[in-house]
């Protein structure tokens, strides 16, 4: 599933290639990924205006939009979320990959992906197209999303917001870290390796945490997240290949433990995160 630094790669797409081009198409003919606009409406709100910035809190990514008249009217934002299986492919004309996105595809775009799986597309002015590949069809597009609700970015939060968030209440930790109201951008497998790097129990209650642990976590989240934004993905973390039966913990030689947490999938060591 996409987490933050699977938005943060697909944000670079964007801004390294799609931005500033004027957009003369859009299909936003998928009524389930573009609800609750029927289909014709963001289209309508797009055509002539250009991407000009584009901005994440977490899981969640919006870009500006240009006006579209000679008054400068500001346009609407656009709001792109991946969901579970969602990348931003940014293709030229020609089918050439612009955006520096094709990890996992191999060749042109036009082999790269069945058609049916592209459920949102720009296309600009010179050809080039920015797609929502989504396979599994469970992410969103809709105009001026509300982020209100979203708690300060995971990469970005200071330890003393992260303190006063994470270290309070009864819920076990790592469900405390995946509330995107408390801290934005935490999945399943971010939660567990930054766990277990702090080698801290991801069933203890938030509100019980020490401050060494609450310290220790916020700087093992930051280090985690850079490290997945430069090797490609949550999936890359030290622990995640041992999230599996009859595994060993990597660093001590431990027994890995399985069980919900929070109502989701979570492995720690036996031995250090008690």
């Amino acid at each position: 599933m996409p987490e933050l630094p699977e938005v943060e790669s697909a944000r670079v797409v964007i801004a390294r290639s799609a931005l500033n081009r004027r957009i003369t198409d859009v299909d936003d003919s998928d009524t389930w990924e573009c609800r609750p606009h029927a289909p014709g409406e963001i289209r309508e709100a797009l055509l002539g205006r250009k991407l000009t910035e584009v901005h994440r809190r977490g899981k969640s990514m919006w870009c500006e939009t240009s006006g579209l008249n000679r008054s400068g009217t500001s346009g609407p934002l656009l709001g792109i979320h991946l969901g579970m299986s969602g990348r931003i492919l940014v293709i030229s004309e020609d089918g050439e990959d612009e955006g520096g996105d094709w990890v996992g595809f191999v060749g042109r775009a036009s082999n790269a992906a069945d058609p049916k799986w592209y459920r949102f597309t720009l296309t600009f002015d010179d050809g080039g197209q920015l797609r929502l590949f989504d396979k599994r069809r469970l992410g969103r597009v809709r105009l001026d999303p509300d982020i209100d609700a979203l708690g300060p970015d995971a990469e970005e939060v200071s330890l003393a917001d992260f303190r006063e968030r994470v270290g309070r209440g009864t819920s076990p930790v790592k469900a405390r870290l995946m509330d995107q109201s408390v801290l934005a951008g935490v999945g399943n497998l971010l939660a567990d390796e930054v766990l277990w790097q702090a080698e801290v129990s991801p069933r203890v209650e938030s509100g019980q945490l020490t401050d060494a642990e609450l310290i220790r976590l916020h700087h093992e989240l930051g280090k985690a997240i850079r490290s997945a934004i430069e090797n490609g993905g949550s999936h890359t973390g030290e622990i995640i290949p041992y999230r599996r039966a009859d595994a060993h913990c990597p660093r001590c030689g431990a027994e890995m433990r399985q069980g919900k947490v929070g109502g989701r999938t979570t492995w720690w060591c036996s031995r250090e995160q008690q």
